[in-house]
Parts: structure tokens; C-alpha cells; sequence
């Protein structure tokens, strides 16, 4: 079942790089307690779209973003948390936006944005979106419509929805 506007953000952990420890675990529904944070997803990290556009988009747009309000950005993607570490690294993200991995794609089929892309050697892997969540509710849905492309999805399209 997909997720909509005004549901809970389900409560399934996601793995984050930590500093003190090396990995930590995220629970977006706990995180987000009494926060506004965007969450957006990426079939794939280092793919083209997800390194040149999506994610660039956030890290350019984090100071207007933070500025209307938003306490957190986090990048989901169906790798595991070595391959969202190197990522953040060759991204410089570390202190913008968190790249969370969901490795068993547990939060991706719990929220419905699973895809298989098997047929391009990916497996499941998740639909590019992004969400606002406000104080643990998903206020907005945005999933992308077009292959390759990141506008319903990304920052500017986020900016336009927070006002």
C-alpha cells in the first residue's frame, strides 16, 4: 500500500553514516517529531540523473530551504550505507543533506515506492519522489513523472510547495 498525504511517516529504520560510530540507524518517524524535513528518493546513487541533477539540486537549494523552515534534508536510496557514504563523499553533502541507505528496500516497500528495475541489472530499487513531512505527517507527495528527469521531485519543485 503507497503512502498518502496525511498519514504517518512509517516507522522503519533506515541506515545513516555516523561519525562516533561509523553507522547509526534513522527512524524518520522519530526524527521527525516536532521537525519539518524533506525526504527524497533516488533509484540509484552515482546514477546520472540522481549525481548531476537531484541530489546537486538539494545541496544548492539547502540555505532557501533551511530558511523557510526546514529543520532536515534526507536522501533515500536502495544501496547499502559503504555505497551512500562514498556518495555523500563525492557529492561534499555531509553537512547538508544525510544520504540514508535502505539496503533490504524495508522503508521503500513499506511507504509503496518500490520498483523493480530488474530489468536494467538494478533489482528493486526506489521510484524517484520526494516528500515534506511536518511533525511526523506527510504533508506533501511528489513522485517523479518522467525517467531521468528530477522536476516534480526536485528542490525547486519543493520550494514552489513550502511557499
Amino acid at each position: 500500500m503507497t503512502i498518502k498525504v496525511g498519514d504517518k511517516i512509517v516507522n522503519e529504520p533506515l541506515m545513516i553514516p555516523s561519525k562516533e560510530k561509523g553507522v547509526g540507524s534513522l527512524n524518520l518517524q522519530e526524527f521527525s517529531k516536532g521537525k519539518k524535513i524533506i525526504v527524497f528518493a533516488v533509484p540509484a546513487a552515482f546514477s546520472p540523473t540522481c549525481s548531476r541533477t537531484h541530489l546537486p539540486g538539494y545541496l544548492e537549494n539547502h540555505d532557501k530551504l533551511m530558511e523557510k523552515g526546514i529543520d532536515a534534508i534526507i536522501c533515500v536510496s536502495v544501496n547499502d550505507i559503504f555505497v551512500m557514504k562514498a556518495w555523500a563523499k563525492d557529492q561534499n553533502s555531509e553537512d547538508k543533506v544525510i544520504l540514508a541507505a535502505d539496503g533490504s528496500a524495508k522503508f521503500t516497500k513499506a511507504i509503496g515506492m518500490d520498483v523493480d528495475l530488474d530489468t536494467f541489472g538494478q533489482g528493486i530499487r526506489s521510484k524517484r519522489y520526494s516528500m515534506l513531512i511536518d511533525d511526523s505527517i506527510i504533508k506533501s507527495i511528489n513522485i517523479e513523472g518522467k525517467p531521468g528527469q528530477a522536476e516534480d521531485s526536485g528542490a525547486t519543485k519543493m520550494l514552489e510547495i513550502i511557499g
